[in-house]
């Protein structure tokens, strides 16, 4: 097949299908290297839609100006959720990501002021702390990606009163992982780090990928407001 041919829907399940479980952070960037290159066509062919519903969900919130924000694109990828956040009025963008490849691509956007590389989980994101209008992250929140810990770094990277604004699948074999994820959400509450704006539960989430699963996933997109 060339690479000009079209993507199938089959052709994106098998390429997320083949991320092993509990695999090696060196595996999972070996993943992305292979991916990259179909990653939006397989993303709009599995109709995965956190981008747009996190970008909405900023949006329905942020009562200051938009044009002047500053926005942090955690997993950033190859730019999708920025090209969403830009839609609703944002426009100026730093990007985090694990994987070269991924970060070439959104280079070539043109969305960014600043892409930073980084294995999120191993060390803190490479950002200043109280610097950001609004944080995202619409992927990798998963089993397979980053330790549920991680979120408390997109807490340090937001200013006071800032926007944090997260996703994850409510997928069979990433149920733990939301219950731990969402515990680390609660502890921070309870802490005082920052409260919860809103919590929106999607019946499709993306579509289902496995056999278990056929038809769409739901999934949750979690907002809350840095104190």
């Amino acid at each position: 097949m060339s690479s000009g041919d079209p993507r199938t829907f089959e052709m994106a399940r098998d390429a997320t299908g083949s991320v092993p479980d509990n695999c090696s952070a060196e595996d999972l960037m070996l993943f992305y290297d292979r991916w990259a290159q179909h990653y939006e066509q397989d993303i709009d062919l599995l109709e995965f839609r956190a981008p747009r519903l996190v970008a909405g969900q900023v949006a329905a919130h942020f009562g200051s100006e938009r044009q002047a924000a500053m926005v942090l694109d955690v997993a950033c990828g190859t730019g999708m959720a920025a090209k969403m956040m830009k839609r609703e009025g944002f426009q100026h963008f730093v990007g985090v990501d694990g994987n070269e490849r991924m970060l070439e691509r959104a280079r070539h956007s043109g969305l960014y002021r600043d892409l930073k590389m980084a294995m999120l989980g191993e060390r803190p994101i490479p950002v200043p702390s109280d610097a950001f209008d609004v944080v995202t992250i619409s992927g990798a929140l998963s089993s397979s990606h980053i330790p549920a810990k991680v979120i408390r770094e997109l807490w340090r990277a937001a200013k006071r009163g800032g926007l944090v604004c997260m996703s994850t699948p409510a997928k069979s074999d990433n149920i733990a992982y939301k219950v731990a994820l969402e515990g680390e959400m609660k502890k921070m509450e309870d802490e005082g780090l920052w409260r919860r704006v809103e919590v929106t539960h999607v019946s499709e989430f993306q579509r289902g990928v496995s056999d278990q699963e056929r038809g769409y996933v739901p999934g949750c997109v979690y907002l809350f407001q840095k104190l």
